[in-house]
């Protein structure tokens, strides 16, 4: 994640440099000591800065599309011609460059007068906006509310002490140690006011009056809105078992949760993960670069087979076993007492703190309360919107017509969270812009990140081209000869690819 402090590489773009150079389409050069990429699309000439504003991800090795550049780390896409961040998890711009044609060579001038790439709304816009949650999906719409010019009300209510965070984070830099706390916000703390965002942390929404259109949080007070966004997002299970509620025992959510996890790490010797969820292992993961003895304990024959298949699984199990943590697998934990855990085979482990990831739940107590239609999730139309007029849900409560499955699905990855957000905040707007985007998510373990994009519940078929125990690899997924899924370990572009492609079914 850390920024690379070197001096940049590439020509001195302002020098100019000869069409040839540019045969692949992009060249890495600088402007004076800012990296800048060169990119033709088509018959036009970009320049723009080289390096996503999300983790610094490398532009260069991105996928042009149109007059759009997408990340090959995480997916965020930035308009050429604006810099503007068109696709989260990225929200703020890039600087662009002007380019010049000259005797057969390209010159990268003057920086570009920052711009809004998006269009404007063009109905009424409502007078109020409500967000209930402060996670990815609450923030994004927040924050594309603003963007789009909304001159109205909004006031986020958040149930979290902390302003919105990057909760990615949680479970993998911040949590290893490789990240400072200062990662860890989606925005400088002065965002929200200068945004004139009225963000209340702390805050517990009990009801909503759907016909006075407000909301009443606890002690009686309310807030009223023309439009409502629910992002309440999921909490974690915690185990019914004895010893569960113990001070050593923690769940991983929120930014508390990591602090407490850390300030245990001091002093403890070794850890007990329960679950080899994508969060347990990410925290396995963490805790040994912490230098803590890690176990983990989970009910299945290998970890994450549900989701990635049985070649993925073991070879995520070797990755961390590489790295010395200790699998009890097909197994289960039926009590701590003190620093003891016992096992549902009767095996005892030692552990000074324990990290329970065995998955989350949505939280729906307030949608059904509302009455809002239900469905393992709370139900929303294409364009992201409840079963009651004027009330919207994103992120991981969300169950939506997913036009690439032909299913109604809810996924609990942070970056479809936050495009939720922003769609919804656009048709909040009155723009009736369908969410059409494709699920993706990233996992990190150790150094080696894997990239899922698409959505398979199931498959009949997984196509492996590469070699997985090399970590070079991209997996199909398919089900009845449709591909639903694409998995990489360090093949970013074919990743990009096949997101492109699935969008391009779509449109077939």
């Amino acid at each position: 994640m850390a920024q690379d402090q070197s001096s940049p590489g590439g020509p001195d773009l302002t020098a100019g440099i000869a069409l040839s150079e540019l045969a692949g389409g992009k060249l890495l050069g600088h402007v004076g000591d800012v990296e800048v990429l060169l990119v033709q699309s088509g018959s036009e000439f970009f320049a723009i800065d080289a390096h996503c504003s999300h983790y610094h991800g490398p532009l260069a090795d991105g996928l042009v599309v149109s007059e759009g550049i997408r990340c090959p780390w995480h997916h965020a896409c930035f308009n050429l011609r604006s810099g503007e961040a068109t696709r989260a998890p990225a929200i703020d711009s890039l600087a662009t460059w002007r380019v010049e044609q000259r005797g057969g060579r390209l010159f990268v001038l003057g920086k570009n007068q920052p711009q809004k790439s998006l269009s404007r709304a063009q109905s009424p816009a409502p007078e109020s906006v409500v967000i209930v949650g402060a996670g990815a999906a609450g923030f994004a719409a927040a924050e594309m509310l603003r963007r789009r010019d909304f001159a109205g009300s909004i006031v986020m209510l958040g149930s979290d002490t902390s302003p919105p965070v990057d909760r990615p984070n949680l479970s993998k830099d911040y949590l290893a140690g490789t990240a400072t706390e200062d990662w860890v916000p989606l925005k400088a703390e002065n965002f929200f006011a200068e945004a004139k965002i009225d963000l209340r942390p702390n805050t517990d929404v009990v009801s909503i009056d759907t016909k006075a259109r407000k909301v009443v949080v606890k002690g009686g007070a309310f807030v009223a809105y023309d439009r409502l966004l629910l992002t309440t997002g999921a909490e974690p299970v915690r185990l019914p078992i004895p010893g569960a509620e113990q001070q050593n025992v923690h769940t991983l959510r929120s930014l508390n949760d990591s602090r407490a996890i850390i300030a245990m790490t001091k002093g403890a010797q070794r850890a007990v993960v329960i679950g080899a969820s994508f969060i347990g292992l990410e925290a396995a993961a963490a805790l040994r670069t912490r230098g803590l003895e890690v176990h983990v304990v989970a009910p299945e024959k290998r970890p994450m087979e549900r989701i990635l298949g049985a070649q993925m699984g073991d070879f995520i199990r070797n990755l961390h076993e590489e790295h010395g943590v200790v699998f009890h697998l097909e197994d289960t934990v039926v009590a701590i007492a003190d620093k003891q855990l016992t096992l549902k085979s009767g095996g005892l482990l030692n552990a000074d703190l324990v990290i329970v990831g065995v998955g989350v739940r949505p939280r729906l107590a307030l949608a059904e309360k509302a009455g809002l239609k239900l469905d393992r999730g709370v139900v929303v139309d294409k364009f992201l919107e409840t079963s009651v007029p004027g009330i919207f849900a994103a992120g991981d409560i969300a169950r939506w017509p997913d036009p690439h499955t032909k299913a109604n699905i809810r996924v609990e990855h942070w970056v479809v969270a936050e495009r939720q957000g922003q769609t919804a905040a656009l048709n909040m707007l009155g723009e009736r812009q369908p969410f059409d985007a494709v699920p993706f998510f990233w996992s990190q373990h150790y150094d080696v990140p894997i990239n899922y994009v698409g959505h398979a519940e199931q498959w009949d078929d997984i196509e492996i081209d590469g070699d997985i125990a090399r970590r070079d690899c991209l997996l199909r997924y398919r089900y009845k000869g449709r591909v639903l899924a694409v998995v990489s370990i360090f093949r970013d572009l074919a990743n990009l690819e096949a997101e492109l492609q699935m969008e391009r079914d779509l449109g077939a």
